[in-house]
């Protein structure tokens, strides 16, 4: 069994700042690539981010400057640095995890997602 488990989200005005965590747990024999996406209500779910295995990062084009994507590795932990939040980034955050388990086998697990409310 494998979890993916957000939090971090919540209320901030617009210019503060968030971190979101995503911290995995379970049979977990290693973390290939790791990703941030959102849904905004009535909207389809979006990349946000996402970082490879080696460090290697890819950002949306509305995030850039402002959304720092990273890991730690011995924690089996991903997280997303939010500043400068704008209300057009309130969304449901989601992440993902490419896992390889103990015992053979690699799935894409997601998380449950975690609210982020920009108020303007």
């Amino acid at each position: 069994q494998v979890r993916l488990v957000e939090s971090g989200g919540g209320l901030v005005q617009a210019g503060g700042s968030l971190r979101l965590s995503c911290a995995a747990s379970g049979s977990i024999f290693s973390i290939n690539g790791m990703g941030w996406y959102r849904q905004a209500p009535g909207k389809q779910r979006e990349l946000v981010a996402t970082i490879t295995s080696g460090g290697g990062t890819n950002y949306a084009d509305s995030v850039k400057g402002r959304f720092t994507i990273s890991r730690d590795s011995a924690k089996n932990t991903g997280y997303l640095q939010m500043n400068s939040l704008k209300p057009e980034d309130t969304a449901v955050y989601y992440c993902n995890a490419d896992i390889r388990r103990i015992g053979g086998g690699e799935y894409r697990y997601w998380g449950q997602g975690t609210q982020v409310t920009v108020s303007s």
